[in-house]
């Protein structure tokens, strides 16, 4: 089967309108995931008494499934995917609602349900879904003027994080607040309210200090590191001094035998130290990259659904990077937050590649049309 310009079929199509660039740089960014789940979890699995190997086999599975949702999210047409949006957000609440009361409690937080013996983090499929949601309505208010778009919206917003505080995800709550704003102000919405919004906002940062321990806990040692366990950042930073600019060499790691977390939040140390600051900056080009490609792919886009969905999506998969990222190196507190793609995950894995096969649907150029 030949994927020229005379092939008219659906995966033809596919091929010459989606964008290819911003699909290979995703298609790497999975590869060096493997590489470093590979070089970062064999020490956690000892320490847990299972195979070496045992979480690299899981991730070649999740990443496998989580390319195929990615593909085949990317060939659908924008009806379906809201459609999809629609479906995954009403499904993904309904989930979270039961979090509380039957979900497995994990570091003293209830995020994760057991469905037939599979354990899925509910809220991980609610970000995407809710940026496409989000974007739809605020496209709505703007195509029907009697339509309470914003209000909605607003309502929207307190019901998802209402259920993220309960469980209690604070990095998550964060990150959906931000994407929400950023969805808001490109929809129109007035400055005097994103005045407001940004003081709600620092308000509540300032309010989780004070409702949660943790929270407190964790930005007492970030601004005084004498106040708390700051283990894990220590040994990050070292990783990265014994790394230096070239790394140390796949395997010759020696502080991910320590790190409790080397295969999942602190997967960015493992690469400084194997692989040295040069191949960090390559990742962090390879982020800086996909965000601003896709949002370059829409900046003429007559659609203020697709722009509205691809920013949040994009605003999503950007803050997490930069969150993580900036963890490792203690440029914030210390937050249990995946690097997209690169650390060890399941529904995280998953979830992130159907955000960005919805990006990469949103992105694609009419068939024909000059790029």
């Amino acid at each position: 089967m030949r994927l020229d310009r005379t092939n008219t079929g659906v995966l033809g199509r596919w091929w010459w309108t989606v964008d290819r660039l911003n699909l290979f740089a995703l298609i790497v960014l999975v590869g060096v995931g493997l590489i470093l789940v590979m070089a970062g979890s064999p020490p956690v699995a000892k320490r847990l008494d299972l195979p070496p190997f045992y979480f690299v086999h899981r991730h070649e599975v999740f990443l496998l499934l989580g390319v195929c949702v990615m593909l085949v999210v990317s060939m659908l047409p924008a009806v379906a995917i809201r459609r999809l949006a629609v479906l995954g957000f009403c499904v993904s609440l309904g989930l979270m609602a039961l979090v509380p009361f039957f979900g497995v409690q994990t570091k003293g937080a209830h995020r994760w349900v057991d469905i037939m013996g599979i354990s899925i983090q509910p809220s991980e499929f609610m970000k995407p879904c809710f940026a496409v949601v989000m974007a739809w309505v605020c496209a709505e208010n703007h195509r029907r003027v009697a339509f309470p778009g914003y209000r909605i919206a607003i309502g929207l917003y307190l019901l998802v994080a209402a259920l993220l505080l309960i469980q209690p995800d604070i990095g998550m709550t964060l990150t959906v607040t931000v994407m929400w704003a950023i969805q808001l102000f490109l929809a129109g919405l007035p400055f005097v309210w994103v005045f407001i919004m940004v003081v709600m906002g620092i308000a509540g940062l300032f309010g989780a200090y004070h409702v949660f321990p943790h929270v407190a806990k964790r930005i007492n040692s970030f601004l005084d590191p004498s106040a708390g366990d700051n283990y894990q950042i220590s040994r990050s930073l070292e990783a990265f001094r014994n790394g230096g600019l070239l790394g140390r060499g796949p395997g010759e790691g020696e502080i991910k035998q320590f790190l409790p977390d080397s295969h999942t939040d602190f997967i960015f140390a493992v690469a400084g130290e194997e692989f040295g600051v040069i191949a960090c900056l390559i990742i962090v080009g390879l982020f800086a990259f996909i965000v601003l490609r896709g949002l370059t792919r829409v900046r003429h886009e007559n659609d203020l659904f697709v722009v509205l969905a691809v920013a949040g999506v994009l605003t999503q998969f950007g803050i997490q990077s930069i969150i993580n990222m900036g963890v490792a190196v203690n440029l914030f507190p210390a937050k249990g937050m995946t690097l997209p793609f690169l650390s060890y995950g399941g529904s995280s894995v998953v979830a992130i590649a159907l955000g960005m096969g919805i990006m990469l649907a949103l992105t694609r150029r009419k068939y024909g049309q000059q790029k």
